[in-house]
């Protein structure tokens, strides 16, 4: 993912940024406490320490940049995973050329749970990782790849771990979990300075979900809507409203925000706006027309451009995903998925 530059946001939304930062325990205020009847309505019990292994188990691989030994036998592992927690997978392969020239040979994995179904949600995630730890805190090897415990391991591991809650506690609705290739081999860029110039550098960016978006994995598909996992494991994790997801699809983000306040969440989810972020549900919403949302890390105090210091660093390794946060996000979404099946969200 890549943040975007002000001007070129200013002129494509007009809209400013502003965050809000809390402490990393859940909000105990009456307000954001779940109340019985919430608490029913709760099928299935996110766990942490599974998702955490998810997120383990490809920090294991090594770095999972496309072409690379790590990224096969990675890619290997997750087909096999999500066949046996029950879903439907589709290797999605195709070639793209990335912005240093070089062909990458990526494979989107999507995993289809009730396919047959054409009431769905769709949650996704990137699962490769950065060819190069070029944020500007990197004090070494900035030329080798990184781990991407967070950016790329952790949203996987919580939409697997949502698979086998899934396959355990069955619902009627229709998920696709979509696992985008090719996102992080973007090109980094501080001298942007017209719209032009910035919409020609987001397109190095998202490559899987720009040929996903283009070639749908099923006729006419239409889901309710999407959400995108991106960086969601770290300690201290801030989520404030995500500026095109806000633009693209305000009804979606305030719907999930409120969900997020009612179980005791809105010290991770902000009601707040954060910046706009190049990342995947952008080409979803402008090439699809699917409205979807991003779920990302935007703290308040941070060194590097909004995103945590770990970000682009080889410092993105399992010291900085923390249990808490994995659980906060999969449980929002499990309660998500089992109230939109009763038709009660």
């Amino acid at each position: 993912m890549h943040f975007s530059k002000l001007l070129s946001l200013l002129l494509f939304l007009g809209l400013s940024f502003t965050y809000a930062c809390q402490s990393d325990a859940p909000s105990t205020t009456s307000s954001s406490v779940p109340t019985p009847e919430t608490a029913k309505k709760v099928r299935a019990n996110f766990d942490r320490d599974s998702a955490y292994a998810f997120v383990a188990k490809q920090v294991d691989f090594g770095p999972r940049v496309v072409n690379s030994d790590g990224h096969k036998a990675c890619k290997e592992w997750l087909v096999a995973k999500f066949k046996a927690l029950g879903t439907t997978v589709i290797e999605q392969d195709f070639q793209a050329k990335a912005y240093t020239g070089t062909t990458l040979n990526a494979t989107n994995i999507i995993a289809q749970y009730k396919p047959a179904n054409p009431d769905r949600i769709l949650l996704a995630a990137h699962w490769d990782t950065r060819h190069i730890a070029d944020s500007p805190l990197s004090t070494e090897r900035k030329n080798e790849a990184i781990l991407g415990a967070d950016d790329g391991a952790s949203g996987v591991g919580v939409l697997l771990e949502l698979a086998r809650q899934l396959q355990a506690n069955p619902i009627d609705l229709g998920v696709d979990f979509v696992l985008f290739d090719a996102e992080d081999h973007g090109e980094s860029r501080d001298d942007i300075e017209t719209e032009a110039d910035g919409a020609k550098n987001r397109e190095t960016w998202g490559l899987g979900s720009q040929y996903w978006s283009s070639n749908l994995h099923r006729s006419a598909y239409k889901p309710r809507y999407g959400i995108l996992l991106d960086m969601v494991g770290s300690r201290n994790a801030r989520f404030p409203k995500e500026q095109y997801s806000k633009y693209f699809a305000p009804q979606e983000l305030d719907r999930v925000w409120a969900l997020a306040d009612k179980l005791g969440y809105s010290n991770y989810f902000h009601n707040a706006d954060g910046g706009g972020v190049t990342d995947d549900h952008y080409f979803v919403n402008t090439i699809a027309k699917i409205p979807m949302i991003d779920i990302v890390n935007l703290p308040l105090e941070s060194d590097n451009k909004g995103f945590g210091n770990h970000w682009h660093t080889h410092n993105d390794n399992m010291e900085v995903i923390n249990k808490r946060t994995l659980k906060a996000v999969g449980q929002l979404l499990i309660e998500l998925l089992t109230r939109e099946d009763a038709g009660t969200l």
